[in-house]
This record gives C-alpha cells, sequence and structure tokens, in this order.
C-alpha cells in the first residue's frame, strides 16, 4: 500500500538530458540565483513534485503486463537474497496500486520461513500509519480511499523491516510517494532504527526529489537491477543535503 506517495530523461551519470518542467526554477545551477523566501521554496518544490509524480506514473502504467511480471519477478528475487532468513520477523509490505511493484511471492516466502507480513492500515487522515498482521490469501477489507488491508480483528505490529513502494527515487535514497506523507509520518515517530527499503523500477530514477526537512530517506532502493545504496548515506549527509535542497528555489 502506497496510502501516503524516467530513463528517457536521465543521463548515465544521472543528471537530466534536459530541465524537466520547473526544473530550471528549482535548481541554482540553470537560474543562477539564491533562495530568499523559503516559503516560496516550499510551494516551488511541492509545484514541481506534482507535476513529477504525473510523468513518472505515466512511465510506471506505460509498463505492459509480460514486462511487469518479469520485473516483479526480479525484483523479489533480490529482495531474497538480500534478506536472507527472516524466521521471527515482521516485514511491512504493502498493497500495490496503480502499477506498483507485486510481491505476493515474496510474502508467501516471507511466511514459509516462518516470519510474518504486515500492512499499513490509515486509521486517521494526515496521522502515521499503523500496520496489521497478514498473511497471502487472507480476506482484507476496504479502508480509507478503498485501499484493502486487514480488519480490525488483525493484530497490530511494528515492523522490523519496511518496505515500500516508490514512484520516484534518487541516489540519495529519497523517495517520491504519491504525495500524502504517510509513511515519512510513520518512519518519523519510529524511536528504533527499522530497515526501510524502497522497491520500484530503474526507469523511476531521477536525479533527486529536492529533500525536504521532513523528507526520510530508505535504507537502501531496490529495482530490478539490484540494491541501490544512498550515496553519502550515513544520517549527517543525508541532513546536509536536505537542507541544501530546502534553500534552492525558483522563480
Amino acid at each position: 500500500m502506497s496510502a501516503d506517495d524516467d530513463a528517457e530523461n536521465v543521463t548515465e551519470t544521472g543528471e537530466f538530458a534536459s530541465p524537466p518542467c520547473f526544473m530550471h526554477e528549482l535548481d541554482p545551477a540553470y537560474s543562477g540565483r539564491i533562495a530568499e523566501d523559503p516559503d516560496q521554496t516550499v510551494r516551488d518544490v511541492m509545484r514541481w513534485r506534482r507535476g513529477e509524480r504525473e510523468r513518472l506514473l505515466a512511465v510506471r502504467q506505460s509498463i505492459d503486463a509480460a514486462e511487469r511480471a518479469a520485473l516483479d519477478h526480479r525484483i523479489t528475487d533480490h529482495l531474497t537474497d538480500l534478506l536472507g532468513d527472516l524466521r521471527g520477523t515482521t516485514v511491512g509490505l504493502y498493497v500495490p496500486i496503480r502499477g506498483e511493484p507485486r510481491l505476493t511471492r515474496f510474502a508467501r516466502s516471507i511466511v514459509a520461513g516462518g516470519g510474518r507480513c504486515a500492512l499499513p492500515v490509515v486509521v486517521e487522515r494526515n496521522r502515521p500509519l499503523i500496520y496489521r498482521t497478514w498473511s497471502p490469501g487472507q480476506r482484507l477489507v476496504p479502508g480509507i480511499w478503498n485501499i484493502p488491508c486487514p480488519d480490525e480483528s488483525a493484530e497490530t505490529v511494528v515492523p522490523e523491516i519496511m518496505i515500500a513502494p516508490v514512484l520516484g527515487f534518487d541516489s540519495r535514497g529519497f523517495r517520491l510517494g504519491n504525495g500524502g506523507g504517510y509513511f515519512d509520518r510513520t518512519l518519523a515517530i519510529r524511536n528504533d532504527s527499522p530497515q526501510v527499503i524502497g522497491v520500484g523500477y530503474e526507469r523511476l530514477r531521477i536525479a533527486t526529489i529536492y529533500p525536504q526537512p521532513h523528507d526520510i530517506a530508505m535504507t537502501l532502493v531496490l529495482t530490478e537491477d539490484g540494491a541501490r545504496h544512498p550515496a553519502g548515506s550515513d544520517e549527517k549527509v543525508q541532513q546536509e543535503d536536505r537542507n541544501s535542497h530546502a534553500t534552492e528555489t525558483p522563480r
């Protein structure tokens, strides 16, 4: 579930081959201007993200069924190899919507290996998610926005590993979701350090999401090509990255 949030526009070095909508306004490298109004910066980043989400969603939904199944199979194999023995571990998954990778085979392998699956539930708008236990084949009920979720009889748990779909991602491990902010809110209230894995397709990689102070980087992002560990992945570097991009502004 993502209750929250193109290779054609990215060169091999991770830079844009041509500025996407508003990118020339957001990045001083294009405009040469320096941020003066932080509130305006936030508004313009959010405006850029809306446009980028639309573009990336179209890219993801353009993948045909046969290719998608093959990509999902590769992602599942990489997840299985990466995480290994999950006996006694609770893994937070999601119900795929709008072309997100399907991890049904991975969910079955978790349960078969003695682990537990859990799915996120929106219990209140604009509040953190909770997770309830679930097994493949178990009946789900419509939740907020009609996204299926376990009913109230399922146990509420705190996953040690959290897997979330990405609509877009960058080299720092920052994620574009569907825009609701639910996943970041959920991570923000955790007192521990869960392993957080974003899953998506390689063609959804972008140069930057222009991370803001509320954005939380993934432990890693996994695509059909394997795991991508964030560049400069310690928390100090990530915070500096958020702060530096938060000062970039359009005009």
